[in-house]
């Protein structure tokens, strides 16, 4: 399977990242477990999960996520196989949230005794926090990375000032740098990257991670009325955002796509997240292994020029 690098890391991964965040949420231990198998056993090696995953699930606190993870790494005796990212930040209770070197070096412990690992190899900042200078922060990665408990940091939710910002505290003080962006992207949700991220992102060699890569199933085609709200706890939200008249265009042109290919529209969205000039791998999850078809075939699908230019017009946001 093609290999990816990771900004300047030294780190590579196959073109598509499993989600965690359905882990202790839609997906239980065990079915996270058929989850996780059949990711790996069709040649997949990276996965993205964050601390404060699944807190927001009745009955839980976060964590729940790196638990299920590494439960099912020791179990299967797989960790050398597993590109692990995991992300700070995020509020975990009173007062356990932000970038603070106090903070990351206590979350970090937590994550680790979660994950059952020795190490992360992606450890990301999950929210910008203003009130701690990027010195701090990128000082206290900095540890991490002498002690080996982190391989290479990356961010989530940076503004392109923010991340430009960072990167030459890096330069000018030797700290490690951000080596990936982890930022929504996909078919509808265009112009938070597309606008300046992009470019800076292009320009410096890093990483990139989309999240949201089905825009919360609505690229599948799964939401096509205002009836199919009903479809998912989170449908009407989907059906609030997405279901216009660019949605439905963009929906239409999926449908064209992979009526040429004999493919999925959800396949088709994310084949046109990988073909994507200087995008990494996009984040997309399961939480039924019937599911996991359809992120396998999306990696296969090779996308023509003219099906990249039917999605972009009918996609476009300027």
């Amino acid at each position: 399977m093609e290999r990816r690098a990771l900004g300047r890391s030294g780190l590579t991964v196959a073109p598509l990242c499993f989600g965690g965040n359905v882990f202790g949420w839609t997906a239980d231990e065990a079915t996270s477990f058929r989850l996780l198998d059949a990711f790996v056993d069709a040649g997949f090696d990276f996965i993205d999960t964050a601390d404060v995953y699944s807190a927001w699930a009745p009955g839980n606190a976060g964590g729940e996520s790196e638990t299920i993870i590494g439960n099912w790494m020791k179990s299967r005796g797989n960790r050398d196989r597993i590109v692990l990212a995991t992300k700070v930040g995020s509020e975990m209770g009173p007062g356990r949230k932000g970038l603070s070197p106090a903070y990351i070096r206590s979350a970090v412990e937590a994550s680790l005794k979660r994950l059952q690992t020795d190490r992360i190899d992606l450890y990301q900042s999950h929210w910008d926090d203003p009130s701690t200078p990027f010195e701090e922060t990128l000082g206290a990665y900095k540890e991490l990375i002498d002690q080996g408990k982190v391989r290479a940091v990356g961010a989530s939710n940076l503004t392109a000032a923010r991340l430009r910002e960072a990167l030459e505290v890096s330069a000018r003080s030797g700290l490690p740098r951000y080596e990936t962006l982890q930022p929504e992207y996909n078919l509808f949700d265009r112009q938070g990257y597309e606008a300046e991220l992009e470019g800076l992102c292009r320009d410096n060699g890093l990483g990139v991670i989309s999240y949201y890569s089905l825009a919360s199933g609505f690229l599948t085609g799964k939401y096509r009325s205002a009836a199919d709200a009903g479809k998912s706890a989170r449908g009407q939200g989907v059906v609030s955002k997405y279901l216009n008249d660019r949605g439905r265009a963009i929906l239409a042109a999926l449908d064209e796509v992979a009526g040429r290919h004999g493919a999925t529209p959800a396949q088709v969205a994310l084949a046109w997240l990988i073909a994507r000039p200087g995008l990494t791998a996009p984040i997309a999850s399961a939480s039924k292994p019937e599911q996991m078809g359809d992120l396998v075939a999306a990696v296969r699908l090779r996308l023509e020029p003219g099906d990249i230019a039917r999605l972009d017009a009918a996609s476009a946001w300027r």
